[in-house]
Formats: structure tokens, sequence, C-alpha cells
């Protein structure tokens, strides 16, 4: 749909440049720098790392982490992989890469994010049956963490590997803790849509050095180190190019700020919506920082009079864009029949979920303009 003339369409997420991004990739292109080596990519490494308190190797897209992650985790054809089956399908995808297959596990309403109760039924049940799975993919959703204490506590007790999906969750806490860094691998995802941006590129973390190593040469089509191209593994095209990290640099700069923004969008929206009842933030679990990456809210129709559906469509026929919450992976057709554990908790957070403009960039008058169309949209239903 084209905006009218003088009204910009309002997107869900767009990337947001901070100022020194633009100068990085101008010296990438002066110095010729233009491949998948080069002074951006090693600072913007260094720069994440230090971060992080953690080794780390840029790649070209979050998907291509978790490819590597779980490799590195030992995941091989014929293994079962849990995951949370309310989550992007990037986050699954990877598992069937290696020759693997997802168990999917269903979400808690405190987070939203993978149940450790039901993480522990489940493991506790084929544990007893034999057939414990390779590793777990947990999920940081939507910028809030999962609950990482009885998630890590209970695949300890198991020896199941455990591989944190950060790709929403860049700047999130967990108990003072960087979300991404708990887990022995964690994936980051700097996608166009992402808190920061590379426009497409990921990063892989670890605590163990060799691991990264590994991970770094698997990226760079597993060549050994000879002057001939000689190979004795099977390895991918999955570095970042020093161009990108460029923008990577100027980007994990202005983190915090792009952090304090986002969260400043979804407390709006919560206190412009709180006279009425029936529509609620996502939970901001009391364990952690949620970088709110997107400002989702709960719908009961019931209780407020008009649909989450009525309001998208709402939404856009003012030219705003606005999304329902992630479908589950197990109502995807794609993974139809595989095993799952639950189930309901998901399938209510997605039919009743949604997400609305979000970006650090969002200007007040712009998120006014979302919430009077909102608002329109519930009054006048309530009023027939």
């Amino acid at each position: 749909m084209a905006s009218p003339p003088g009204r910009k369409r309002i997107y869900l997420s767009v990337p947001h440049m901070g100022g020194n991004e633009e100068r990085y990739v101008q010296e990438a292109f002066r110095t010729n720098w233009l491949s998948t080596v080069g002074p951006n990519l090693e600072q913007f490494e260094r720069d994440f790392s230090a971060r992080m308190d953690t080794p780390c190797v840029a790649l070209a897209s979050g998907t291509a982490a978790m490819h590597l992650g779980l490799r590195l985790l030992g995941v091989g054809p014929g293994d079962t992989v849990l995951c949370p089956s309310l989550t992007f399908v990037a986050s699954v995808n990877p598992i069937g890469y290696l020759g693997a297959r997802p168990i999917f596990i269903d979400s808690d309403r405190t987070s939203w994010n993978l149940d450790p109760a039901l993480l522990a039924e489940t493991l506790t049940q084929r544990a007893r049956a034999g057939t414990l799975p390779k590793a777990l993919v947990v999920v940081h959703l939507y910028g809030q963490s999962a609950d990482m204490d009885p998630i890590l506590e209970v695949c300890a007790e198991h020896g199941v590997g455990v591989l944190e999906d950060a790709a929403e969750a860049l700047g999130t806490l967990y108990k003072g803790r960087p979300a991404g860094t708990l887990a022995p691998l964690g994936v980051f995802s700097f996608n166009g849509n992402k808190i920061i941006t590379t426009t497409s590129g990921g990063m892989l973390i670890g605590h163990d050095p060799a691991m990264i190593e590994r991970a770094r040469y698997w990226s760079q089509q597993a060549r050994e180190p000879a002057v001939e191209y000689h190979h004795v593994d099977v390895g991918y095209n999955y570095r970042m190019s020093n161009v990108l990290a460029g923008i990577g640099r100027g980007q994990l700069e202005v983190l915090d700020e792009r952090v304090q923004q986002r969260r400043s969008v979804a407390f709006r929206y919560r206190d412009a919506f709180a006279r009425y009842e029936g529509i609620s933030l996502m939970p901001q679990a009391a364990y952690g920082l949620n970088t709110n990456w997107l400002s989702c809210f709960l719908i009961d129709e019931g209780v407020l009079g008009i649909s989450r559906d009525a309001l998208i469509a709402a939404l856009s026929a003012e030219d705003i864009e606005s999304r329902p919450v992630w479908k589950p992976m197990h109502l995807q057709p794609l993974y139809e029949g595989c095993e799952r554990h639950g189930g309901d908790v998901a399938e209510d957070l997605y039919l009743r979920g949604i997400c609305l403009p979000s970006s650090s960039s969002l200007t007040e008058s712009e998120q006014q303009r979302v919430v009077d169309v909102m608002c329109a949209a519930i009054d006048a239903r309530r009023t027939r």
C-alpha cells in the first residue's frame, strides 16, 4: 500500500544508524578491504568480544551461526534437538541442515519463552527411555531472556548441550549477565530489523576459544593453513565481509542507546493503552532486562471487544505495519508430524499476540499515530 502524499508508511522495525557507520565503511573502500578479511572485521570482533567478555566470530548471518553452533555441539544425522515451538523458523532449520530432527517444547506465560518445567519433564521421560536429545536450542524471544538457571541445570544433569539463540536479544540481561553468554555457545543476528544491524550478518560466541576457532575455520571453507588450497574437512562460505563489519562497529557503539529507545517505545504504548482492559504488554520478567526489541501485546477479544486480527487490519488500512506473534513451529506445514510437548500456550500467544511498530527511530508523533489508530478501532467496536 502506498502512503498518501505527506504521510509515510510506519514499518515494524527499521535500521537506525548512529553516525560512525558510514565512516568505517568508507574506510573499507578507501583501503580496498572489500572481502571477508580486513581491519573492520577484526575490530568488530574485538569490540563485541570485549562487551560480552567471550570469544566470538562474525558470520554472514545468524542462521550460519546457528548451523556452526549446532555442529560444534556434535549434532548430526539421526540426532534429536529440543527447541521451543514459539520462535522464528531460523531457530529450527539448521537442525535439519545437519540431518537431525527437532522436538518442540511449549512456552511459559511468564516470559513467553521455553517452559523450564516442561523441559525438565521431557528430559526425564526421554532419559528413562534412553532417547536423550543431543542438544537444546533455547530462544530469547522479542528481547526477553528465557529463565536460564533451571534450563542449564537440567541440561547439565542429563548431559545435553545448550545453544542460546539470542538473535532477538542483543542487550538483554539475565540476572545481570548478557543473554547469549550463559550457555557454552550463543548466537546473535544483525539482520536489518534487529536492534542493531550490519544489514545482514550474525555472531557466534562461546566460552571455549578452541570451539570458536573451529567455527572460524569452518566459516572459511575449512581451508588448511597451506599455500595451496588444501582441505580435509567440509566448510562453508559463512564469513562476514569487512564492509558490513564497518556498519557493525558503528552500530555497536550506540547499542545501549538503542536498548533504551526500544524500551521507551514499549512503555509509551503500555501507558497509552492503560485505560483499556484486555490489552497487555508482553510480561517483563523480574529476573532480567527485556530490551523489548519488538513491542508485543496480548489481546483478550472478549474483554477488549476487538480481535487481534481486526487491529492488524485497522493499522494496515492506515499504512502502519504490524504482525502477529510468531506462528508456532508445530503449526507449520514444514514441521508437521514432529514430536512436541505441549503447545497450547504457544498457540494462544500466536492467536492473540500483536507486534506493533518498534523502531528505535520511531518518533513520538509517529507512535501517537499508531496509538490513535488502535484506540479508534477499539472505541469504535465498543460503541456498537
